[in-house]
């Protein structure tokens, strides 16, 4: 079902649309997007699209202008990237790999249904999930306003979702909705509450909620080195459909 191009260039698509920058410039094909330097995929250029410039000539106007913007210059390298040879490219210029990612899919048909009740998802940003977020990933201040903008630019149906355990909020993430999938991301689990299958809780809530609002498959991202996302990914079902990593130039 996922083998086609189309069909994972859609998904990088929608990972785009449901991680929002605060700004984005489009360049010949590639799309520059900026957010004061909160999370690479929103401070990154992403050449999805077919170009018709000199690749060495783009290369260095990204550079300048991430470099205007006191940024890194960052590239995220898909299966689709334009040209086919900007990775190695990119190699030859002194960028370096960062944080190998896998994106994993999965059908929702034979949802197991969720055994913890404690689960509450409201379908607008609020105060409180912003604070218990923040809370969890240690968004520190310097980024909160950043972070909560960004939430507030995606423009597709949004569950945000907190789990409790007596009373306690101890789990929070969200997912989004747009074209049949439901996209999930930053699943986080306090770590004193952790190896207690409350995020598999969460994430099952979350797949019940999507497929209610039409979503028929679901997607997310994890970090390759990541093994005990890997294993909850696996045993709710999801498979690998590709990979991507970042090109950094500068990083330390």
């Amino acid at each position: 079902m996922y083998a086609t191009e189309n069909k994972l260039r859609l998904i990088e698509e929608l990972t785009l649309n449901h991680w929002q920058p605060l700004s984005t410039s489009l360049y010949d094909g590639w799309v520059l997007r900026f957010a004061e330097g909160y999370s690479k995929r929103a401070n990154s250029v992403q050449p999805l699209y077919p170009s018709t410039l000199d690749v060495h000539e783009k290369i260095k106007a990204c550079e300048n202008i991430y470099s205007s913007n006191q940024l890194n210059t960052i590239f995220k390298m898909t299966p689709f990237v334009q040209p086919e040879e900007l990775d190695q490219l990119l190699q030859d210029k002194g960028y370096v790999v960062v944080d190998k990612t896998l994106v994993q899919l999965r059908d929702l048909k034979d949802l197991k249904v969720p055994e913890h009740l404690e689960a509450h998802i409201n379908e607008q940003l609020t105060k409180e999930w912003l604070d218990h977020f923040c809370r969890l990933n240690a968004v520190s201040e310097e980024f909160r306003a950043t972070m909560t903008q960004m939430l507030f630019n995606v423009r597709a149906m949004t569950g945000f979702i907190t789990l409790s355990v007596d009373g306690c909020i101890v789990a929070c993430g969200l997912g989004v909705v747009e074209r049949g999938f439901i996209g999930l991301h930053d699943i986080i689990t306090d770590p004193d509450y952790r190896n207690r299958g409350l995020a598999e809780q969460m994430i099952l809530h979350l797949l019940h909620w999507g497929k209610s609002h039409g979503a028929t498959s679901s997607y997310l991202q994890v970090v390759e080195g990541n093994a005990a996302a890997r294993r909850l990914y696996a045993k709710l079902g999801y498979t690998d459909a590709y990979s991507y990593w970042y090109r950094v130039k500068n990083y330390t």
